[in-house]
């Protein structure tokens, strides 16, 4: 019978097939659009568009992550108590210690970014450090963690990314619309044009809730991990259960990072579980105690 233990392997596989359709999804419509108006340099150039904002995010997805969320950065003397757990469980997984941040705010949370292990970050709220015990706290750090061992904080990067570029192309495209552009007078061109506002309007659809899917994936897989690194799986549970009864959203709430925090910033709202971006509190808990 599966645990969460076998999960990890099966989850990191799916992870990439995920991404591997969002590439499809990209390229998929800029050769239409490169069909529809005529002009292959299109292609080439949403492509080109495409590894520049992928570079840009890959060297300042960091930075502006902590700055939407106001994070400051702490050393030592600030919290010896976290900064010591971060140590430990740093030097436990094999991973560089990476910076540690606090986030003025009293919703229970916490995540981790960076382009990689040697430039990682790890944020958690003031409200996180009052309401959990030591060993909770080892669980939700050991998950961030996890996440930077796993090298999810790039791959949130990357998705982010593809998911905002297609959402680019499909405006660009509705919007030309207007303007009377394309090869509407060409044969067949009546279809395309209805082709193309059918992909216009599925594809920012689409394109989320894969987003949505690759993060529930990445936060099982981070659980699982998590629970490796600490040997006690009950920390993290323990820590999920309190912060999911905290109701109210975090100050600082923000579409582009919710799928970063190991909860969803913008606990208290109504939002179904399908367009949620974590998976549900009764299922992490459930894989974590499984035996």
């Amino acid at each position: 019978m599966a645990t969460l233990y076998t999960q990890q392997s099966k989850n990191v596989g799916r992870t990439w097939i995920l991404m591997s359709v969002f590439f499809v999804i990209v390229i998929g419509i800029g050769f239409f659009f490169s069909q529809y108006y005529g002009d292959p340099n299109i292609l080439y150039f949403f492509v080109a568009f495409s590894i520049l904002m992928n570079i840009t995010s890959y060297w300042y997805s960091d930075k502006i992550a902590l700055a939407v969320n106001h994070a400051k950065q702490i050393k030592e003397v600030d919290n010896q108590e976290l900064w010591h757990i971060v140590e430990n469980l740093s030097i436990a997984a094999g991973l560089p210690i990476p910076k540690l941040y606090i986030i003025d705010d009293p919703a229970p949370n916490a995540f981790a970014t960076g382009r990689n292990k040697e430039h990682a970050v790890v944020a958690v709220t003031t409200g996180l450090l009052s309401i959990l015990e030591k060993s909770e706290l080892e669980g939700v750090i050991a998950h961030e963690l996890s996440h930077i061992g796993n090298r999810d904080i790039l791959l949130s990067t990357v998705v982010v990314v593809l998911v905002g570029f297609i959402s680019i192309l499909a405006n660009i495209f509705l919007r030309s619309m207007f303007f009377g552009r394309g090869r509407d007078n060409e044969s067949g061109g009546g279809v395309m044009m209805l082709i193309g506002i059918i992909l216009a309007i599925l594809a920012p659809i689409v394109s989320t809730l894969i987003q949505l899917a690759i993060s529930r994936k990445r936060e099982f897989l981070a659980d699982a991990s998590g629970a490796l690194l600490t040997r006690y799986p009950d920390g993290l549970a323990n820590a999920l259960i309190k912060i999911s009864k905290y109701k109210r959203p975090m100050k600082y709430a923000n579409d582009a990072t919710a799928h970063l925090f190991i909860s969803n910033p913008f606990s208290g709202k109504k939002v179904s579980n399908l367009m949620s971006t974590h998976p549900p509190v009764e299922a992490r808990v459930k894989a974590l105690l499984e035996k």
